[in-house]
């Protein structure tokens, strides 16, 4: 076992020995309440919409599994930015009849 705490640098990475990680293995993602929310956001994208799932309690990878089944079901592209998925156009409707069918409780936000 490596050196875990220094009066220098204070918690250190398990992983990589830094104080700030650069490994990135284990993302520490704040756990949530529980609801998945969905909204539509245009900010910063010169208008076009998205729609935002927030609040999976999943890994990268499987967000990233997750993500790919929305896209297909909505038959359009998007991705997983910083543990939020993003889904090309307003698709809320569709995206939450989706995951409150695997189980979530799904909560819709904004207008």
């Amino acid at each position: 076992m490596g050196l875990v705490y220094s009066t220098e640098k204070g918690r250190l990475c398990p992983d990589c020995g830094e104080a700030v990680c650069v490994c990135k293995n284990n993302p520490v993602r704040p756990l949530g309440d529980g609801v998945v929310r969905v909204g539509r956001e245009t900010k910063g994208r010169k208008g076009a919409g998205v729609t935002t799932i927030s609040g999976l309690p999943l890994d990268d990878t499987a967000l990233a599994g997750v993500c790919t089944q929305l896209k297909k079901r909505c038959g359009t592209g998007g991705t997983v930015k910083d543990g939020i998925i993003e889904i090309q156009g307003d698709h809320r409707d569709r995206i939450v009849a989706e995951l409150t069918t695997q189980g979530y409780r799904v909560k819709r936000v904004g207008g």
